[in-house]
């Protein structure tokens, strides 16, 4: 008899916990990242009598969670690269948005000043002419200015983008360290490979939303813990420690942000998640973006400047610059290393304004030649020599100090800020210079237009780009680069929304908690333990007539 209560006994524990087990399932049906549990079932050791060997009844051996690693790492990765391609798609269709509108665009701006030069050039002596022309011009250098400051309001947003990705980051790396810290001793307090299967839960819950953010892979340990790697192999946790990210400006342009582990900048070993977008999108759209609009702005008045200046206005005097890219008005911006010795200046070339590029530029010299290189694809040009002596650059000169020493290294800016710079200089409408010549008295000669002309065909004269590119084309190239990348990373990102919606379903086919599935498991574990309790009902009337026969 004892055997059967037994039975039934272990009977009733175990539909117990596999009750307990499907409530538990029915009341997390919403929970994020709750993954379906069921009590796993195992026979008694039979026990050897006469007759054979006997069952003992049944044993809860253990609560086990719907798992699979491989759907897991999917899912990690699938969120880390829609995370990364949707955060540059959104991003880099603002800069569309500003460059390509009509409104807010620069080629409708340089078309009606153009327009303005061709009626000063038509009428060289009319006042009013002349007077839409300084409108024009003032209202072209408004125009530079506000799409540089648009890019720049972009680029604080990108950092504020970065600093919040970046303290979250920190902080589910310190959850998941934690969590580690708990479920190791809590898989270690029994021998049959139970696990806390909740905390299990919450931490891949934490390494998905850790993905968002950045593109993670994770390695589990035999203690129950897990560790966490970011970029080229980077430990992010490891057991129940956790490193941590910070953002740092550069040495020479505090607003370029890069990021830091352990003090060493891992900013180009990134990959995946809203951190890699915000990078890429900084690095590969807005920078450029930046750079080619100065460009333009550098070209345009530059050569402008150039033009303008051999003419004379309607005093007789002879043109002086129109536009201005800082004080003086040629000077490109330097910021020498923080522990240089000497100076340098630079200044813009017309003569070889052709061959200037939308890049910054690192000036450095080791004692004995000085090497600059272009930082958007690190060529180096080396030019023998010590200071102080003048280089010719690529649309710039470089005059270096007699005080520059070895290990003095410079960034040269020639096109970066040079739109935000760019003010116009001449209000008064007699100041334009429009003819080429003065007649004998010291005025210009009535009619003469020479200078004017000039200046009209800038619009279609090929300046920049080695001597390609007219000015619109110039602003052509970058609104049609934006734009393509932008497309790309729209494209890309409905493509990853897909495998990441699929590698969703695929978790939810597995782990996910059906209620229909979980009401018939409470019927079938309700109607065993009823049969559990009606084995120790019989039992206990076989009890009670064994002992009423022996009475």
């Amino acid at each position: 008899m004892a055997g059967i209560l037994g039975t039934a006994l272990s009977g009733l524990m175990a539909f117990q916990r596999s009750l307990d087990t499907t409530s538990h399932n029915i009341a997390n049906v919403n929970t994020e990242g709750y993954s379906r549990q069921r009590v796993e079932l195992g026979t008694k050791p039979a026990e050897l009598t006469s007759a054979g060997y006997i069952g003992q009844g049944v044993n809860a051996e253990t609560v086990s969670r719907s798992y699979d690693q491989f759907i897991s790492n999917q899912l990690t990765s699938s969120t880390a690269a829609f995370a990364e391609t949707n955060t540059l798609s959104t991003l880099a269709s603002q800069v569309d948005n500003i460059i390509a509108n009509e409104t807010t665009g620069l080629s409708p701006a340089l078309n009606v000043f153009f327009n303005a030069v061709n009626d000063v050039a038509s009428d060289p002596s009319s006042l009013p002419a002349r007077q839409v022309m300084v409108s024009e011009a003032e209202s072209l250098t408004q125009q530079f200015n506000a799409l540089s400051s648009q890019f720049e309001g972009l680029r604080h947003q990108t950092n504020k983008q970065m600093q919040t990705t970046v303290d979250d980051i920190n902080a589910f790396a310190e959850n998941i360290a934690a969590l580690n810290g708990k479920i190791v001793p809590d898989s270690s307090r029994t021998s049959g490979g139970q696990l806390p299967n909740d905390l299990l839960d919450q931490r891949d819950a934490l390494v998905a939303k850790m993905a968002e953010k950045i593109g993670v892979s994770t390695l589990p340990q035999k203690d129950g813990s897990i560790s966490v790697f970011i970029g080229n192999g980077q430990s992010l946790v490891l057991g129940a420690n956790a490193a941590k990210l910070s953002l740092a400006g550069s040495s020479t342009d505090p607003g370029h942000k890069e990021i830091l582990m352990g003090g060493q900048a891992i900013s180009k070993q990134l990959n995946g998640g809203e951190l890699s977008g915000v990078l890429k999108f900084r690095d590969e759209v807005l920078e450029p973006a930046q750079q080619q609009l100065g460009l333009v702005a550098a070209g345009f008045a530059i050569q402008f400047n150039a033009a303008h200046t051999a003419g004379f206005d309607l005093n007789g005097d002879a043109g002086t610059d129109m536009f201005s890219l800082g004080t003086p008005a040629l000077a490109v911006a330097v910021t020498p290393a923080p522990n240089n010795v000497g100076s340098i200046t630079a200044t813009y070339d017309p003569a070889t304004l052709s061959q200037l590029t939308a890049s910054d530029y690192q000036l450095s010299y080791d004692g004995s030649n000085f090497s600059l290189k272009r930082l958007s694809d690190n060529a180096i040009t080396t030019f023998a020599g010590s200071p102080p002596t003048t280089i010719t650059g690529p649309g710039f000169n470089i005059a270096t100090g007699a005080t520059v020493a070895a290990n003095d290294s410079f960034l040269i800016r020639p096109t970066f800020d040079a739109a935000k710079k760019m003010t116009a200089l001449i209000t008064d409408p007699v100041k334009i210079a429009a003819a080429g010549t003065t007649g004998g008295s010291g005025s210009p000669i009535p009619g003469d237009n020479t200078v004017a002309l000039s200046l009209a065909n800038l619009e279609k004269k090929s300046v920049l780009l080695g001597g390609k590119s007219t000015l619109n084309d110039a602003y052509g190239q970058l609104v049609s680069r934006v734009g393509t990348l932008t497309h790309a990373a729209k494209i890309s990102g409905s493509a990853q929304e897909t495998l990441l919606n699929q590698a969703k379903q695929s978790r939810e086919n597995l782990a996910g908690v059906n209620l229909d599935e979980e009401a018939a498991n409470l019927v079938k574990f309700q109607q065993s333990y009823q049969a559990a309790a009606k084995v120790i009902s019989i039992a206990s009337s076989l009890f009670d007539t064994l002992i009423g026969a022996l009475r």
